[in-house]
C-alpha cells in the first residue's frame, strides 16, 4: 500500500516520512494552516529522492499560477481540490490528482470520466477543501466503483482506522494530514505508526536523526 503524507512544511518531517516509507509528499499552496510558499517547498524538494512523488495541492487556482509554482518548486504532480473542470485538468502539463468530496448526491459516473491519473476521494468539505480530518461512509464506495482510476483514499484517516479503511475501499494509496498531527503540527511518531499500519507492518526501523532543523 502506498502512502502520501500531506501538509509538509519542513525538511526534517519530509525526510522522516520518507525514511518510514512514504511514497508521496504533499505541499499545500491553497489557503490552509499548512500553506507553504513555492520557495520553501523547493528548499525541501531539492533534498528528496527522485522516486518520491512531490504533489502540490491547489484549490480553484489559475493555470498560469499552478504552472509557475510547479516549475519553481519542482513538483511532479498537481492535486486539484476545487471545482476545476475536466478541460482545465487536461490543460495542465503535469499528471493530475483530482480530489472529490464524497457527498450524498455524488455522481460516480461523472468522477469516473474525469481526466486525471489519480482520483482522491475525501471526506465532506469543512473550513478548507481538504485536510479537515472528516471521514465519509467507507461502505458507500469501493475502488471497483471507479474503474480505470488509481484511487487515493483520504479524509479522517489515522493509525487506528487506516487498516479497516484499506480493507473496505482497497485504494491504490492512502493520504493523511491531520491524522498524523499533534497540536496542529506533524508528529513523527504518528507518521511512523500510520505508515507501518498502512503498509501492514507493525515493526519499523528506529527514527533516523537528521542534521536538518525545522524553522
Amino acid at each position: 500500500m502506498k502512502v502520501k503524507i500531506c501538509g509538509i512544511k519542513d525538511l526534517t518531517t519530509a525526510l522522516a516520512a520518507i525514511d518510514y516509507g512514504a511514497d508521496a509528499i504533499g505541499f499545500v499552496f491553497a489557503e490552509s494552516k499548512r500553506k507553504i510558499t513555492a520557495s520553501k517547498a523547493k528548499d525541501i524538494i531539492t533534498h528528496l529522492p527522485n522516486e518520491v512523488l512531490k504533489v502540490g495541492v491547489f484549490v480553484n487556482e489559475t493555470k498560469d499560477k499552478i504552472e509557475e509554482i510547479a516549475a519553481a518548486a519542482g513538483l511532479t504532480h498537481v492535486q486539484l481540490h476545487g471545482d476545476e473542470t475536466p478541460a482545465f485538468s487536461e490543460s495542465l502539463s503535469l499528471p493530475v490528482i483530482k480530489a472529490v468530496s464524497i457527498e450524498k448526491d455524488l455522481n460516480l459516473k461523472e468522477i469516473e470520466d474525469y481526466p486525471c491519473e489519480y482520483l482522491l476521494v475525501d471526506g465532506p468539505k469543512g473550513k478548507y477543501r481538504g485536510g479537515n480530518g472528516f471521514a465519509f461512509d467507507w461502505n458507500s464506495i469501493t475502488a471497483k466503483d471507479l474503474k480505470g482510476k488509481k484511487v487515493i483514499l483520504a479524509g479522517g484517516l489515522h493509525a487506528e482506522n487506516v487498516e479497516e479503511a484499506i480493507k473496505l475501499i482497497q485504494p491504490y494509496m492512502v493520504d493523511v494530514s491531520s491524522g498524523v498531527e499533534s497540536d496542529g503540527k506533524k508528529d513523527l511518531d504518528k507518521i511512523q505508526t500510520f505508515i507501518n499500519k498502512a503498509k501492514g507492518s507493525q515493526t519499523g526501523g528506529t527514527r533516523n536523526e537528521f542534521i536538518y532543523t525545522t524553522e
